[in-house]
């Protein structure tokens, strides 16, 4: 089966600091990977080069057996490669309405005027609300986004990513600087995506993580450590020593 996503010896330099060291890494479609490593470890370096931020010093990067190693980030998105961020990119005087009809006007290749058929019914805002629907954000459909509560605004990122209809999709922390109690709620949407739709979580939160992944890979100062199962990992002694504390993870 080819992967969704694959990345193959992938180095990454910083002047003389080695921020990726070779990594090797791949996704079966409809994934449900984690990829976790104490801070510095170099996961949203490895994310950047996925996506086209950084350009990968060694390396290739393969998206459903096509190489995407040098197309720009736009053109990674066309091929079904989305990602959300550590720190929200949204537009705060928007509305989510709005947000995400905009990124599915740029998905389908609509003009510039796509504010103007907003409200009017049609397609695009059709689209949007029900991608909203799914994420449980009908309801602020026409709040300003910056009202919104930061976890709400978290889910609007990645329904925005979800917009695009993507066959990998990143998730760069998307529980960080969440509340308690709104974290069940990026929990159960990360865990509702669609499986034609594969995943790579990048994320601190351990509780979430091994209550989402199949797949972990521990990355350490660039290189992967191991990869496993979600109990493989938590009784490697290698990753409770440097990650999950001696406790490790009931």
């Amino acid at each position: 089966m080819t992967p969704a996503l694959e990345t193959i010896g992938l180095t990454h330099h910083f002047g003389a600091f080695c921020a990726t060291d070779s990594v090797s890494l791949s996704l079966p479609p409809g994934a449900r990977h984690a990829l976790i490593g104490p801070n510095g470890a170099g996961k949203t370096t490895l994310v950047n080069l996925l996506t086209g931020v950084l350009r990968p010093g060694a390396g290739r990067i393969l998206l459903a057996g096509e190489e995407v190693t040098g197309l720009a980030q736009d053109r990674r998105v066309r091929r079904g490669l989305s990602r959300t961020f550590q720190i929200n990119q949204l537009f705060p005087e928007m509305t989510p309405l709005q947000s995400v009809s905009l990124a599915v006007s740029r998905r389908l290749g609509r003009d510039g005027a796509w504010w103007r058929r907003l409200g009017h019914g049609g397609a695009v805002a059709e689209e949007a609300a029900e991608i909203l629907g799914r994420f449980g954000l009908s309801d602020a459909m026409g709040r300003r986004v910056g009202d919104l509560p930061y976890g709400r605004q978290r889910l609007l990122e990645v329904a925005l990513a979800i917009a695009a209809r993507p066959r990998v999709l990143l998730l760069d922390e998307p529980a960080a600087g969440v509340p308690e109690a709104e974290r069940e709620d990026i929990l159960a949407a990360v865990a509702a995506l669609p499986r034609e739709v594969a995943v790579l979580l990048i994320e601190h939160d351990m509780d979430l993580v091994f209550r989402f992944a199949e797949r972990i890979t521990v990355l350490v100062a660039g290189a992967m450590l191991m990869e496993g199962t979600p109990a493989e990992v938590a009784a490697d002694p290698r990753v409770r020593a440097v990650y999950l504390g001696e406790g490790g993870h009931d």
